[in-house]
């Protein structure tokens, strides 16, 4: 008899736990949470009204009903941010927000709406705004970037991978309005590489091998620009005194 009421007693107090948990984390879930309820981690650079000014959704918004997955597209777009995660969290109440931001290789300059606007390049070819990047992570840029348009991201990325695996160093990548590529070179120069992104690689491989070669023997100072627009037959123009 002890025993089953010492069970009942058990079983009693578990389910009063269990509908004040329940109800407690539905209060928590309905509560709408506002700007100070949001923490931020990963970056100095943003703030908690970044968040809210970046996002489609409307705050102070009942935590239940914030979408996590399109709170992270929205941010890591319009941030220019290389990684974002948000959890909703009942303990402490709010929204935790972490944030990976990118790391510029270079400088970048793009044409949006006849305006020009400055910014930064990472790895990728992704362009970054001047105000979404943390000033620690622009010391020693020397590659600056012209013409910037999302379609070019992709070949900007194979020229900064051939950066790292030759002995190249372009210190201007240029695209014209209509998208001819000019990048510039140290010893080599200016080298005209033209309309086609499927034959950078081979470009690249080529401008490497142009430059080794003239490193030899110092023909590199007569040269005044490089053709390689077709790099099956590279044109090279000279100075000529």
């Amino acid at each position: 008899m002890k025993n089953q009421k010492r069970i009942k007693k058990s079983s009693f107090f578990f389910l009063i736990s269990f509908l004040f948990l329940t109800s407690l984390i539905s209060i928590k879930t309905l509560k709408k949470v506002h700007t100070q309820d949001i923490r931020i981690s990963g970056s100095e650079l943003f703030s908690q009204d970044d968040v809210i000014k970046n996002s489609s959704l409307n705050f102070p918004i009942r935590l239940i009903f914030v979408e996590t997955n399109l709170l992270e597209k929205e941010l890591k777009k319009n941030l220019s941010l290389k990684n974002v995660s948000i959890n909703r969290e009942l303990f402490p109440f709010g929204l935790k927000v972490h944030i990976n931001s990118r790391i510029p290789i270079a400088y970048g300059e793009r044409i949006l709406n006849d305006e020009k606007i400055l910014g930064f390049i990472d790895k990728d070819g992704i362009f970054i705004n001047k105000q979404n990047m943390e000033e620690k992570n622009l010391n020693k840029l020397t590659i600056q970037v012209f013409g910037w348009k999302e379609k070019f991201k992709k070949i900007l990325s194979e020229i900064f991978i051939a950066i790292d695996n030759y002995e190249l160093e372009i210190v201007r990548i240029a695209f014209s309005s209509d998208g001819f590529l000019t990048v510039e070179e140290k010893d080599l120069k200016t080298i005209f590489l033209g309309f086609k992104p499927n034959l950078i690689n081979n470009q690249l491989q080529k401008i490497n091998n142009l430059k080794n070669e003239f490193k030899q023997n110092s023909f590199s100072k007569k040269i005044v620009n490089i053709d390689l627009t077709n790099p099956d037959k590279p044109k090279i123009k000279v100075f000529k005194p």
